[in-house]
């Protein structure tokens, strides 16, 4: 219920526009999204960076209405890419196939992705293509595996895997037998029952199953989450089978558990910071608590802690 509750709240643009103009939703933003513009974003990653964690830039918008907006999305997508390299950023970028049109076009979609999977390629970047609900999941997988494919593009784009749908270890696997990059995290959206663990524990126990045989797999993929027992297991678990640290990385949202992201860097792990930004940061932030409406007290915390 508490999840559909915060799903609900993300959907409502009475209470975003609300949320985005109150003093507390600007603390809010403050704290869990860089900024409202690619220079905002672009500066945390430099900080970031000189703390020894990379980055992964996240321009918040989805489902777009038009062409005109996909292309505008796209755009500043292939700006950031270029920043990256002219600045010397340790960073690449995460997008929504939502945000490329996805909804209105599909072959404009595919145009776009392409376009900027090939602009990463030519820069020795990447490009993470984030999951959705789970009605895009399918077509988002099919989209990184025909990107992959490409000629030049093998090593340069991958997915994301949530770890409460049934399926992902079948996808796991057909995505490992291709060596793409997998993002590994618990999942965000309401998903039924009979796609979608719906209890915590089974979840936790698929998301250390596959970060399992991610680690094993010999490709390099990333652990996302800041659930330190899922951590403590995956470190616990690269140790008993001898995996490098540097085959692997965590990775953790900006603002949120910034001591542990510190530690882990300290401490010789991979740490990428996955770093939103943009104005339309509430729907974002609604799915940050539906993922576990448990985090609504520790963002609560959050608020006022470093």
């Amino acid at each position: 219920m508490l999840r559909a509750f915060f799903l609900g709240l993300s959907r409502s643009a009475s209470l975003r526009r609300l949320a985005e103009r109150s003093a507390a939703g600007k603390k809010l933003s403050q704290r869990f999204v860089a900024g409202t513009t690619s220079e905002d974003a672009l500066q945390v990653a430099a900080t970031l960076n000189s703390a020894g964690m990379p980055v992964s830039l996240d321009d918040l918008g989805e489902n777009v209405t038009s062409a005109q907006e996909a292309e505008e999305s796209a755009a500043l997508y292939h700006s950031l890419l270029d920043e990256l390299t002219a600045r010397g950023i340790r960073g690449n970028v995460s997008l929504k196939l939502t945000h490329m049109g996805l909804d209105i076009d599909h072959a404009l979609s595919q145009r776009l992705v392409t376009e900027l999977v090939a602009h990463a390629a030519r820069t020795k970047n990447f490009v993470r293509v984030d999951m959705e609900g789970s009605e895009y999941t399918q077509h988002t997988l099919d989209a990184v595996r025909q990107l992959h494919a490409i000629p030049g593009h093998a090593g340069h784009v991958g997915a994301v895997i949530q770890a409460y749908l049934y399926r992902s270890e079948r996808d796991v696997e057909e995505l490992l037998a291709n060596s793409i990059r997998i993002r590994l995290c618990k999942g965000a959206y309401k998903e039924p029952a009979n796609i979608a663990f719906p209890k915590k524990s089974d979840v936790d126990a698929n998301y250390i199953k596959l970060m399992k045989t991610l680690l094993k797999s010999g490709v390099f993929h990333g652990i996302a989450t800041h659930d330190e027992q899922m951590i403590d297991a995956t470190i616990r678990f690269a140790e008993s089978e001898k995996i490098a640290r540097e085959s692997f990385e965590f990775q953790m949202l900006y603002g949120v558990r910034r001591d542990l992201q510190k530690r882990l860097a300290a401490e010789g792990y991979g740490m990428r910071v996955y770093v939103p930004f943009g104005a339309g940061w509430y729907a974002y932030f609604m799915r940050r608590l539906a993922e576990r409406p448990a985090n609504a007290l520790f963002v609560a915390k959050n608020l006022f802690r470093k």
